[in-house]
Formats: C-alpha cells, sequence, structure tokens
C-alpha cells in the first residue's frame, strides 16, 4: 500500500515543479497563501500539496501553513546543478503519465500504449507536436546533464582519437565528453530538426565548436562513416530487438575494423535484485515498445549485427558503457 502512493507523490512533485514552488522559495520561506497568490491557485489545496511532499522531506513546514526549502527541494528549482525540475515536468504531461492508465493493453498486445492512445508512435508524435517536443527536450537535456560527467569520467573515450555520437539530442553528452578528452574530436549525429535544436542550445558552441561538428543522421537508415568510435546513449532501449537491430547493422557498416561502438545503457540486475532499469523497462513497454537488457542480451543483439561485446564499464550513475568492436 506505500508502494501505491508513489502514484500520488510522483504528481505532487509534477505539480510542485510545473509552478515553480521550489523557485519561489529560493530566498526564504512563505505562507501558502503569499505563495497561492503569486501563483494564481487556490491556497487550501496547495497547502495540503506541499505538506504531502514535506512529509517526504520535499520542502519543510517551518511554522503553521508556511513552507521553507530542504536540501531536497533545491532540486526542483531552475538551472541549479543536479536540477530535476524539467524531470518532473515532463513525467507529468500526459505523453509520459497519461499512457499508464492503458497499462494492460501492452501486456495483452505487446504493443505500446502510447501508440493506443495517440495513433502513432512517440518519435512521429513529437515531430507533429513541438511544445511537447520541447518538454521532452528539457527533460532529456537535464537528463544528460545529470549523467554525463559521470560517463565522461568511466571510459576512456579520448583513446579513439574520433567520436560520433549517434542520435546524440542536443550535444550535452558529447560535449561533456569533449570537455574531460581535450584531444577527442566529435561529430553529432542526428535528424536536421533535432541538429537545429542543437544549434540554438549551443552546447558544442565556443571552444568546443572547433573540435566538432554536426552531420544529419538517420540511423534507420544510415550512419555516417568517418569516425573510429560510435556512442549512443539511450537509443537502443526505444526499440524492441527488430528495429535495435536494424540500428546496429547500420552501425556495424560505419563502425571501422579498429574502431568500438559504445552503448551508454542501463544494464538489468539478473534475478530479484533491484535495478534502476527494471523500472524503466516498464516505461519502454509502456511508451515507446522498447526494453531495457541484461548483459547477456546486449551480447546476443551485438552479436546478430557483426559486434564482439568487449568490455562492460559501469559509471558512478546506473548507466553502464557498452564497448562492442567488430567481430
Amino acid at each position: 500500500m506505500h508502494m501505491a502512493d508513489g502514484l500520488i507523490i510522483h504528481q505532487s512533485l509534477y505539480a510542485a515543479a510545473k509552478l515553480g514552488v521550489a523557485d519561489l522559495l529560493a530566498d526564504g520561506p512563505q505562507t501558502t497563501a503569499q505563495l497561492a497568490g503569486q501563483l494564481n491557485v487556490q491556497e487550501s489545496p496547495l497547502y495540503r500539496t506541499l505538506r504531502l511532499l514535506a512529509s517526504q522531506g520535499v520542502f519543510e513546514e517551518t511554522a503553521p501553513r508556511t513552507f521553507a526549502q530542504t536540501a531536497l527541494s533545491r532540486f526542483l528549482c531552475t538551472g541549479v546543478p543536479g536540477s530535476v525540475r524539467s524531470i518532473f515536468i515532463f513525467r507529468g504531461s500526459a505523453f509520459f503519465f497519461a499512457p499508464y492508465g492503458e497499462i494492460l493493453h501492452s501486456i495483452e498486445t505487446g504493443q505500446p500504449a502510447r501508440e493506443k492512445i495517440y495513433g502513432m508512435n512517440a518519435f512521429d508524435y513529437l515531430r507533429e507536436h513541438p511544445d511537447t517536443a520541447r518538454v521532452f527536450d528539457d527533460a532529456m537535456t537535464n537528463a544528460s546533464i545529470l549523467i554525463g560527467p559521470a560517463v565522461a569520467a568511466a571510459y576512456d573515450f579520448g583513446a579513439w582519437g574520433s567520436l560520433m555520437d549517434v542520435g546524440g539530442g542536443n550535444g550535452i553528452l558529447l560535449a561533456k565528453i569533449l570537455r574531460a578528452h581535450s584531444k577527442l574530436r566529435g561529430v553529432l549525429a542526428d535528424l536536421p530538426h533535432v541538429l537545429e535544436r542543437a544549434r540554438e542550445r549551443g552546447y558544442l558552441g565556443g571552444d568546443l565548436g572547433e573540435r566538432s561538428v554536426m552531420e544529419p543522421c538517420d540511423f534507420f537508415e544510415q550512419v555516417p562513416s568517418g569516425c573510429r568510435a560510435y556512442v549512443m546513449k539511450s537509443v537502443i532501449h526505444d526499440w524492441d530487438d527488430e528495429r535495435a537491430h536494424k540500428i546496429l547493422v547500420n552501425c556495424r557498416r560505419a563502425v571501422p575494423k579498429d574502431g568500438a561502438l559504445l552503448l551508454v545503457e542501463l544494464v538489468l540486475a539478473e534475478g530479484n535484485l533491484p535495478s534502476p532499469g527494471k523500472a524503466i523497462d516498464v516505461a519502454m513497454m509502456v511508451l515507446t515498445g522498447g526494453k531495457e537488457r541484461t548483459e547477456q542480451e546486449y551480447r546476443d543483439l551485438l552479436s546478430a549485427a557483426g559486434f564482439r561485446l568487449n568490455q562492460v564499464h559501469p559509471t558512478s550513475a546506473d548507466y553502464n558503457v557498452i564497448e562492442a568492436i567488430p567481430a
């Protein structure tokens, strides 16, 4: 029953993030009447929501109906190091949240519940709905900022000389890797409209612009050649085995014999051991039709595409760098 409360806590975090409550408390405690006036919401429901969050260590009721920041709630502020505000705004959006009401559809049919609701796959929907795409983009950027330094530090990317980030979005991960490996040259490869957003964001600007370029890429059609190593973060988990195989085959055509493919993914723990990937695996089942995989499943998937899984490098985050070399 306590686990069931997670639904309510999740949506309360979404509401606090969407409203920007943490930003309003950055300069000190406020009453819920003051907060409600600034947010144009009802005071009593706001108080009840913040009271619940305070019971979880998110905010603190320092006097009757008066709330202050805690070490935890500061991460709901905008733009602070480690901020997760954009992630919670995305996770409470209908695009992410509504499909879970149709989880039985995924279990009964093997198809993503999101497609039942929206009538198309997730990425087609984002292309047609730029406002939702912006919320998704902000959340993925937030997530990459969180894990980027851990990934960059866990593996010697610089040893390859050149690295292409396939499906790299805004270029956050590539920027973190290039910062950590000063001799490395980088290529950001993604769909043209994604690269346009990446240029606007400017994470690969400044001095990194001298060591990086952008190249259009649809990894279902072709992966550009020209680098020794290729990295993909949270790409393969979006797809079922058939479509993941197609992506990996295209990667194999691009990766030279003396190169490597580096997958940044969660790797499922065996047996009954807890693993963050097991929750994300169900999310992929419902949202995209993709899946998380065990090390052996990655080994088999890579082998079928002409790679050999060489090593799995853990990071200080939950992700791993899976190093695959041409077989």
